[in-house]
């Protein structure tokens, strides 16, 4: 390419540049859109607390996060990912507050709650309305002060945290890469060497006694920022802060925070991980880089998008496109100290491992021997800057991102100085840190192929070093007060007004439909256009052709090949996404208003214009086949894709929405051209605009891109039926011999979106499975320990729905699991509900929908799930209305309905050595399937009584 001027439009954050358009693209150049600096207030108590405050008034909500500068690098001697279990101990009971009462008190007053730990901090937050500012902030002065750390919260939490590893580690086929095998290579002799989650030998061994001594240690108010975004009143907060925190005293006997041992240098070599049900080998190289407030992070960061953000990066282009890999792409993970960049390619099915990493290589070589050309600069950094701005969209991410930028370089104006940084960026700054960090005589290059899984075949060379154990405890241990010698909780304060988006509806000339609403002030945007006709369109032979075509839709058009369209919504700092359900098609791009103009112009002309390029068609399908590869070793998944052929049977409604390797092979680029040509349609197509911009401004977008659409002939017929008669119950078992975890799901039909029953069947779902106070959540993780989490949904589309209730498990335990579930669904068709519960989901569901505007992608979904399940704008918008117009006993009556006992499925994906017996007992007439032999699309023909 050839160098282009750079202008930069200045602001306090940053902002996106600006330089003319490629001559595909647009002969004018690109708007410049600033990314709007943090506004904040900050004060620090004098016990060490500090206090920060980000107020938006638009909001009805406030979130309210306590940030501790804790993390898993504080970990003590043979107690990996202590830390992490400390973060869920902390979430769950104190003097004033039963087990799990805090999950109670969010739920019910229609709030969010959740928190992490990576290795520099651990971070609890709740999102309520406005009115329960001090009831949070009372739940946070609880946890630091009065936590009850006691057998019972230990010994749970200490299994919850183990199905969360075997979870999210164990069962997925790369888990072992990403959580274990990088870190314990990339790192010598520094805390970070030990995962973040621990291991189920570290988890073990660790006792009650070390976690109250770590509490005493490192939670405090010294160790602390409290963060509160939102909806708040400023004289009301700082009253709030000086009531509940301002009087705590700093830890006692305070453990010093800093980690200060230097880490060794990398010795370059080769490292072989395996994993059990690994069914493509990965190609990683890894290099270390510094920590966050180094300042070559900037650089860096610039870098790591050149190599893998967007379908414009080198590692898609010398990896994907070539068709040597199934995905490519780097991992730049940084702490307060040190960090790494990971760039890997999975080995596509039928390619050489050694061409992986050979291109690999080279691309990266490049990198350092040439640097990158200024287009590759500007597209990287516009990229970042358009990612920042979503960042900024809504009040609690404002907060996230501060609060993270905090905990790694104690500035909270980092976030708005590393915007800055990245905009004076060169690409000889790029050419420079790369020469200087990945170097290829300190690299770890990882192979990643089946096998045992066994950690010692990977252990690093370098004895892992003795660490830090904090002292043990020197206070008595809290104890729960008796109900009636609680503190009372504070009460609601003044409660700010939420108002629904105003709706501007017309149509063009050609038909579509455009749906314009201003859902904000930060200058971002989202058009979606959604075509009604997804999955159930597909010919039984062709299951996977809608969501195909969704997926390659943007590989080429009659004007614009794939590289002008990746390399146009780069320069943008636009993102495109789409995908294919089973009653539409959605495409949306999302991009600065400044640019959202022509970032629509290049999504107009992909729905209308998209041509499937034959190489292009050919890899992506290929892809797509390496995708199910993955997703038959994965339980989880593997039983999501089982949901429709088991409940629909043969009907348009049951077939894979996203194919089978049968229906992918068969599928043809024809069938791709016949399908847009007939179904992608102006007159039955909706355009949905939204965001920073007034609904004439969106709607004269939309407008000009897509006013002289035009489809020929007419528009076919859809399926005359969808779904047929409610099919028999059946059990399934999937053996997946090595798996780390067995997938639980019962399944039954459930309702259409438009039958009557819809709201009231949302309200029994949230009391089964809606959330972490639900039934399900509470009995098998709450009080048993045998699940991270456990969930039900009551999905509705145009012509029918399903009702899933799921769980994973440790195999061991999959029939226990599947007894609770199965019980709980007869359960909530069977008796009726208190009104309380009932009083308290409306308000959870409610609360959520709420919060689902606060972003224009988030707005774009409601009403585009909506129009193609038959539901108006206005019914969409009216959610909260009817979920409050429904009652309890409707709400029983409509999962009566759905799960009388003979309708309800199981299916069951894992080691079937470990659990068949117990789960035959349970029920009799299972049908075991060997996932090598598994044919998707027949699976339930096969399990049929």
């Amino acid at each position: 390419m050839l160098a282009r001027s750079i202008l930069i439009a200045t602001c306090a954050a940053g902002a996106l540049l600006a330089a003319p358009a490629s001559a595909q693209a647009s002969k004018k150049a690109s708007g410049a859109a600033s990314v709007p600096a943090m506004k904040f207030t900050e004060r620090k108590l004098a016990n060490g607390l500090r206090v920060i405050g980000l107020r938006d008034t638009t909001t009805p909500n406030v979130m309210v996060s306590m940030w501790y500068e804790v993390g898993a690098k504080h970990d003590p001697a043979g107690r990996a990912g202590f830390a992490h279990l400390f973060e869920h101990i902390l979430s769950r009971k104190t003097v004033n507050m039963p087990y799990n009462a805090i999950n109670r008190m969010v739920d019910d007053i229609g709030g969010t709650r959740n928190a992490s730990t990576s290795w520099d901090r651990t971070n609890y937050y709740e999102i309520v309305p406005a009115e329960y500012l001090e009831r949070m902030m009372w739940t946070h002065a609880e946890r630091m002060f009065r936590p009850v750390i006691d057998k019972e919260v230990f010994e749970t939490e200490r299994g919850v945290v183990k199905e969360e590893l075997r979870q999210g580690v164990f069962a997925p086929p790369y888990g072992r890469l990403f959580s274990f095998a990088i870190a314990e290579n990339i790192f010598n002799v520094i805390p970070h060497r030990r995962p973040t989650i621990g291991s189920i030998t570290d988890l073990d061994s660790a006792t009650l006694e070390d976690a109250r001594a770590f509490h005493e240690s490192y939670y405090g108010p010294d160790t602390a920022t409290l963060i509160i975004a939102g909806n708040y009143d400023p004289a009301t907060l700082d009253r709030l802060v000086d009531k509940y925190f301002a009087g705590m005293p700093k830890r006692p006997r305070a453990v010093p925070l800093a980690i200060t041992t230097k880490d060794t240098p990398v010795v370059a070599r080769t490292v072989t991980a395996t994993g059990p049900t690994v069914p493509l080998p990965v190609a990683m190289e890894v290099y270390r880089v510094p920590g966050t407030r180094h300042p070559d992070m900037a650089a860096l960061e610039v870098l790591d998008a050149i190599l893998s953000s967007g379908e414009n990066s080198r590692l898609d282009r010398a990896l994907v496109e070539s068709g040597l890999a199934a995905e490519a792409s780097s991992q730049l993970v940084d702490t307060e100290e040190t960090g790494f960049l990971a760039a890997f390619g999975i080995v596509a099915g039928g390619k050489q491992e050694a061409a992986v990493k050979s291109a690999l290589r080279a691309a990266i070589d490049s990198l350092r021997s040439e640097g990158p050309s200024a287009d590759e600069v500007l597209e990287a950094k516009n990229e970042i800057l358009a990612a920042a701005l979503g960042e900024r969209e809504t009040f609690s991410n404002r907060g996230f991102t501060l609060g993270e930028a905090l905990v790694r370089t104690n500035d909270p104006r980092h976030a708005d100085k590393r915007l800055a940084a990245i905009g004076r960026v060169t690409a000889a700054d790029v050419r420079r840190v790369a020469r200087t960090y990945l170097d290829p005589a300190r690299t770890v290059s990882i192979r990643y192929i089946q096998g045992d899984g066994e950690a010692k075949g990977w252990a690093n060379p370098t004895p892992l070093p003795t660490f830090k154990t904090p002292p043990p405890a020197g206070r008595a241990p809290n104890v729960l007060r008796a109900e009636a010698e609680r503190d009372p909780v504070p009460g609601p304060g003044v409660s700010g007004q939420f108002v629904l988006p105003r709706l501007a509806d017309s149509r063009l000339a050609n038909g579509a439909r455009v749906i314009a609403a201003r859902t904000g002030d930060v200058p971002l945007g989202s058009v979606t256009v959604v075509v009604p006709a997804g999955a159930a369109t597909d010919p039984a032979n062709l299951a996977g052709r809608a969501s195909l075509a969704a997926a390659i839709a943007e590989k080429g058009t009659a004007t614009r090949s794939a590289r002008d369209i990746s390399a146009g919504l780069e320069r943008l700092g636009a993102s495109l996404s789409s995908g294919a359900g089973r009653d539409g098609l959605f495409f949306t791009v999302t991009a600065p208003t400044a640019t959202l103009g022509e970032a629509t112009t290049i999504l107009a002309d992909i729905v209308r214009n998209a041509s499937f390029p034959a190489e292009d068609f050919e890899r992506e399908r290929k892809r797509a086949l390496d995708g199910l590869s993955v997703a038959y070793k994965t339980p989880g998944t593997l039983a999501g894709l089982l949901v429709s052929p088991v409940v629909f049977g043969a009907t348009p409604y049951g077939s894979i929405s996203g194919g089978t390797p049968d229906s992918m092979a068969r599928i043809g680029r024809q069938d791709l051209l016949d399908y847009r040509q007939s179904w992608w349609r102006p007159e039955t197509a909706a355009i949905i605009v939204s965001g920073g911009l007034d609904p004439a401004a969106g709607t004269a977008l939309v407008s000009r891109a897509f006013g002289d659409w035009r489809a020929s002939g007419p528009a076919p017929a859809a399926p005359a039926r969808l779904v047929g008669e409610p099919l028999p119950g059946r059990t399934i078992v999937v053996d997946l011999p090595g798996a780390g975890q067995a997938a639980v799901y019962a399944v039954a039909p459930g309702l259409a979106r438009g039958d009557k029953d819809f709201y009231p069947a949302q309200i029994a779902n949230a009391v089964l499975g809606g959330g972490s106070t639900a039934r399900l959540f509470t009995e098998i993780r709450t009080k048993r320990s045998l699940s991270y989490g456990s969930y039900s949904d009551v999905s509705a589309n145009l012509a029918g729905g399903t009702v899933i209730a799921s769980a994973q498990t440790k195999n061991e335990s999959a029939a226990e699991v599947a007894g609770i579930i199965l019980a709980e669904l007869q359960k909530i068709a069977t008796n009726p509900l208190n009104e309380a519960e009932v009083g308290n989901r409306k308000t959870l569901l409610n609360g959520r929908f709420k919060r689902s505007f606060e972003t224009s992608s988030g707005f774009n979904a409601t009403l585009s799930n909506a129009l193609i399940r038959g539901v108006s704008p206005e019914e969409a918008l009216a959610y909260a209305e009817r979920i409050d117009a429904s009652s309890g006993p409707a709400a029983t009556a409509a999962m009566a309905r759905m799960l009388s006992a003979d309708r309800v499925s199981l299916i069951v994906v894992g080691d079937s050595a470990k659990f068949l017996a117990p789960l035959r007992a349970l029920r009799p007439n299972l049908v075991v399937i060997p996932a090598a032999k598994l044919d998707l699309a027949r699976a339930a023909e096969k399990a049929a009584p």
